[in-house]
């Protein structure tokens, strides 16, 4: 068996705790990509073209960042990804991504422009301290259910390749062996000494960095730390720890303004229902729903009363709603709005909402992404 396909994997979490995997281990980071295709006038668009940013429109204490992607037929990716450790529970990922369109630097570039597809998904952060155990009895981790992204980078498909070839290599050797019913130890004792753990090593504090300093600062040093250990070998800062876990960093509303995000022009910038009709989501009506809140009483009395309904900013396909009525609000969840990002199963404060697989393998079905 082997575990890969995704970050925050359903599979990969229940083995990660079955067999305890992350014991020993930093804390899963995660990240909110968002993305939109675009096709662009001809004289908007420079072939080959590719920029990335970090910073704005998030606050200085908020890690995040964007890419734009010039190829074929006049057509640019263009995405945001927002650190899944922010504080502000008034924070919506998605309407920064709309906000960033906005900048001088950028939104000429869709000038005249029509918007294609849209799409949302987690990605690993945590790298070379957040990697769990990877092997455990009939089968291993690989790609994005171990945690392989090179966050600086914004790359992990290498790894997850990597990662997949070394797996086999000591499969197919145990094999030989006459081995069976055991654990593919060798994959688990190789993979930091291999090419994954080398380009994991070098960027190992960016991410803390960034985190415990904010953009500026973080940036810099992070910068300064994969220079020392690119050209040394060596870090002035060790290997630093990531600390809480994404839902935990989550801060009460009292401590925080609500944010005043602007009305959608519909031109630029849009709503997640227009942009979800773009994702080609469906989900069979009456099929049971695969968004599992274990304790409502605990949803309302936490997630509403204390944090001010964050899922219904984190989200960025307008899944759950607070409805407010006579009585008390009342918790809704669209789930046939889902595009399998995740964020819910990683954000929810209490971890009170779990995901788990639609019955009929039914979601976004993204074209050109």
């Amino acid at each position: 068996m082997c575990s890969s396909p995704r970050a925050r994997g359903s599979l990969a979490k229940q083995l990660i705790h079955k067999y305890e995997l992350a014991e020993g281990r930093q804390p899963a980071k995660y990240g909110l990509g968002l993305k939109e295709l675009w096709q662009v006038k001809p004289e908007n668009h420079r072939p080959g073209l590719v920029q990335h940013s970090f910073g704005w429109p998030l606050d200085g204490k908020t890690g995040g960042g964007s890419f734009l992607y010039h190829f074929d037929d006049n057509q640019v990716a263009v995405g945001f990804v927002v650190h899944l450790n922010y504080r502000n529970p008034y924070l919506s990922p998605f309407e920064e991504f709309q906000r960033f369109k906005t900048h001088p630097a950028i939104r000429d570039t869709f000038a005249g422009g029509k918007r294609l597809s849209y799409g949302a998904r987690a990605i690993t952060e945590g790298g070379w301290q957040s990697v769990p155990k990877l092997v455990f009895p009939g089968g291993v981790l690989i790609g994005c259910s171990a945690g392989l992204v090179n966050v600086p980078r914004i790359k992990g498909s290498h790894n997850a390749v990597l990662s997949g070839m070394l797996a086999a290599e000591n499969a197919a050797a145990a094999i030989a062996a006459g081995r069976s019913r055991d654990d593919l130890t060798g994959y688990e004792e190789g993979w930091r000494g291999s090419d994954i753990g080398k380009d994991l090593r070098l960027v190992r504090n960016a991410k803390p960095l960034w985190s415990r300093f904010g953009t500026v600062v973080g940036v810099v040093l992070g910068g300064f730390d994969m220079w020392t250990n690119t050209l040394f070998n060596v870090s002035l800062f060790g290997t630093m720890a990531h600390g809480k876990p994404d839902h935990a960093a989550l801060e009460p509303a009292a401590a925080h303004t609500p944010i005043a995000y602007p009305k959608a022009d519909g031109v630029l910038t849009f709503d997640r229902l227009s942009s979800v009709f773009l994702s080609n989501t469906n989900h069979e009506e009456n099929q049971p729903v695969h968004l599992q809140v274990r304790d409502m009483t605990l949803q309302k009395r936490s997630e509403h009363d204390v944090y001010a309904g964050p899922s219904s900013r984190y989200c960025p396909a307008g899944v759950y709603e607070w409805v407010e009525e006579a009585n008390e609000p009342r918790f809704v969840i669209n789930a046939q709005n889902c595009v399998h990002c995740k964020t819910c199963d990683i954000k929810d404060p209490n971890q009170n909402i779990n995901w788990v697989p639609p019955q009929g393998g039914e979601g976004p079905v993204y074209q050109g992404m």
